[in-house]
Formats: C-alpha cells, structure tokens, sequence
C-alpha cells in the first residue's frame, strides 16, 4: 500500500481519545496525524495529501460538520468518516455531504473505526 493510502488524519477535542486512537490504529500499520481542532486541521499545508480523515461531531469552536463544510470550500475532498457521542441519526447533516462516508457513535465497537478506515482506504486508493 502506498504511502498516502496509509495516511489518516484524526481530529477530536479530547486527548484521552486522540491518544487511544493514534496508538491503536498505528499498531495496524497506518500513519497517523491528530489534531485538537478542526482550526488545526486547517492549518495544516500538507491536508491536501490525506487519504482518509476521522473527525469527532461534538468539538468547540467549529463542530465535525462546519469542517466538512470548510474543507469543501477548499475544493478539498477526502473521506471522510464522522464520530458522534451521540446516536447516528442525530446527525442527519451528515447525509447531505457527500465526502462523508459513515458516522460511527462512541463508544466505538471493536474494530468499527479500523474496518471503515481499511474499507475507505480500499474503495479511494490504488494498490501498489
């Protein structure tokens, strides 16, 4: 797999989960970058070469679904997998944009996150 079909942005206000997350998902080989806000996602000059991004709803300042909505402005259109300590069906903004690719709900299950993040990575990035 290429460099880039390993790359997975994380961004989520909540150290503990960052942390967890980073850790988990690089013991399954992929590269990992995290950030404690959307702003910081941003901010980053190299967010154009993500393959995949995991972002938290529930953040201050600008929520999961205003990120989309800035990265779109950017013509920047990566997938995009939606976290939610709420129920799913709670975030119905979620299926008007069609970067996003699914919304897991926290806590989440076993390998909920690894299985979509491999799925996205399979369906988006060419195979070396």
């Amino acid at each position: 797999m290429s460099e880039l079909a390993e790359r997975v942005l994380l961004v989520d206000d909540d150290l503990a989960v960052r942390t967890s997350l980073k850790f988990a998902l690089e013991l399954e080989g992929l590269a990992v970058r995290v950030y404690d806000s959307g702003a910081a996602l941003l901010a980053d000059p190299d967010l154009a070469r993500s393959a995949c991004i995991v972002v938290d709803y529930n953040m201050p300042g600008m929520n999961g679904i205003e990120l989309v909505e800035r990265l779109e402005e950017r013509h920047l259109h990566h997938p995009i997998i939606l976290m939610t300590s709420g129920k799913a069906r709670d975030v119905p903004e979620a299926s008007i944009h069609p970067d996003i690719r699914d919304v897991l709900e926290k806590p989440l299950e076993d390998d909920a996150l690894l299985d979509r993040i491999h799925a996205v990575l399979a369906s988006t990035c060419p195979r070396d």
